[in-house]
């Protein structure tokens, strides 16, 4: 699919927690993954609803594959808890960490993990972890 002439341009916290911010609503967890080009143009995106109220399985390897087809040089991933507490879990971070080596051998940097609850987020990279 060609890139959109009109693509949004996520380049600072803001524009991020502005891209994924109606997740912070959802009844169950949701996860999604916003692909960008070196100047932080987004190339495409996916969300992952496994119908679970509280957990989420990322499937690390198509986020690699879809950061592959698109040719993103970034990735950018966000998740909800509908507990309304947007402090990430061990769970959280662990994910966070096997997708960050995934995506390094294919030179694919993961910008941020956030984790979004009733207008709240924490922010992985604010929280140092990235």
């Amino acid at each position: 699919m060609p890139p959109c002439s009109q693509a949004p341009y996520i380049v600072d916290a803001p524009a991020a927690q502005a891209l994924f911010a109606r997740l912070g609503t959802a009844p169950v967890e949701i996860a999604a993954f916003a692909y960008l080009a070196r100047d932080g143009r987004l190339l495409g995106m996916r969300h992952l609803q496994v119908g679970q109220v509280d957990a989420v399985d990322v499937p690390v390897r198509r986020v690699v594959a879809d950061a592959l087809a698109f040719d993103a040089a970034a990735v950018l991933m966000a998740h909800n808890h509908p507990s309304g507490d947007p402090r990430p879990s061990a769970a959280d971070r662990e994910t966070t960490r096997r997708l960050l080596r995934a995506l390094e051998p294919v030179d694919v940097r993961l910008l941020d993990h956030l984790v979004l609850a009733r207008g709240e987020t924490a922010s992985f990279r604010a929280l140092g972890w990235l």
